[in-house]
Order: C-alpha cells, then structure tokens, then sequence
C-alpha cells in the first residue's frame, strides 16, 4: 500500500507540482483519502517518504550501472552520475524550487539524498586512476561541483530561463565534469 500512494503521489507531482493535494491523489489511485492517511499522516510525511522513494529507485540504478561489466569504467561514473529512473523523464524538476519552499523537511532530506552515497563514484574514480583512464582529483571538490549544480538545477530558476528540461541539463553537467576527468586518449 506504502509504495502504491508513493508512486501515485509521484505521478500526481509530475503533473501538479507541490500543490497537488491528497484529494489528488486519492482520485489518482482511486481510494479514499482515509486510507491514504492510515499509512502517511500529513502531506509533509508524504512528500519526505517520496524524496525517499525516489532516491531509493535512484540508487537501484546506480547499482545497476555499477554491476553491469559492459561498461568501461569512465562510462560507469558517467551513468551513475546522470541516472535517473525511466519514470522521472517528463517530470517537472523545477517544480522542485516550491517544494523547498513549502516543504522544508523534505527540501533537507533532499539534499542530504543528494550528498550521500559517494562510495561507489568514488571508488570507480579510483578504479580509473589507477588504470591511467581518469585523473587523480580531489574527490570532496569533484562531488561539491555536482551537488552544486544538482542544486542549482533544482532549487534555481535555470531549467525554465533556459527552456532545458533536467535529465538534459544533469547530462550536460555530467559531461563536462567527466569529460574534465578522462585522460584524453584512453
């Protein structure tokens, strides 16, 4: 039931924003909004179990990238750095900027999600330094340049003024980082 009103509250966000409400939801899942507030209290429990929710699918496919043998390494950091989940295409990330202004505990969840979970990318940079594919950074600068511009991408007025959807806009962020890593040539 949790993840049944997660993915409907998703889907209710992506075309509503932080404004939709449970009668929204409710009508989207088409369940009374008493059940829906048997498993979440309040809104605010809502929208922090969704950033949650999202990350978590964000996670899986990180791991999934990680995993897959495939792939060189450079285009593991690559993918783990621009993944997003198949179902977040369409999704109106600016609306983001309004949930860190109605919603300030799940704006703080968001951007420790954000800043959490570095291992993995670290550990492939690693990986690719050592093989002579990418160069030595400092990790801490590296992930402090993503997390800004992730943040900036959400939190800002860019994606609108810029007439960019995210996905688009991480991706070109994730080339130039990665891009600035690789050795050329190799």
């Amino acid at each position: 039931m949790n993840e049944r009103i997660l993915e409907g509250a998703l889907s209710v966000f992506k075309k509503k924003g932080p404004k939709f409400t449970m009668d929204d939801i409710a009508a989207e899942l088409k369940m009374s909004k008493k059940t829906i507030y048997t498993v979440f209290n309040d809104k605010n429990e809502l929208m922090c179990e969704m950033v949650d929710y999202a990350f978590d699918l964000i996670k899986a496919a990180e791991d999934k990238i990680y995993q897959d043998n495939s792939l060189s390494t450079v285009d593991k950091i690559r993918g783990i750095l621009a993944v997003l989940p198949e179902n977040y295409y369409g999704f109106d990330f600016s609306a983001m900027q309004q949930l860190g202004e109605k919603y300030p505990m799940a704006y703080e969840k968001l951007t420790s999600r954000i800043e959490s979970g570095w291992e993995k990318t670290y550990e492939l940079i690693k990986i690719g330094s050592e093989d002579g594919n990418v160069k030595v950074v400092n990790y801490e600068i590296f992930k402090l340049i993503y997390e800004s511009s992730v943040e900036r991408l959400l939190m800002g007025d860019f994606l609108k003024k810029n007439k960019i959807d995210y996905p688009t806009a991480l991706k070109l962020v994730v080339d130039v980082m990665v891009d600035g890593i690789i050795i050329k040539g190799k």
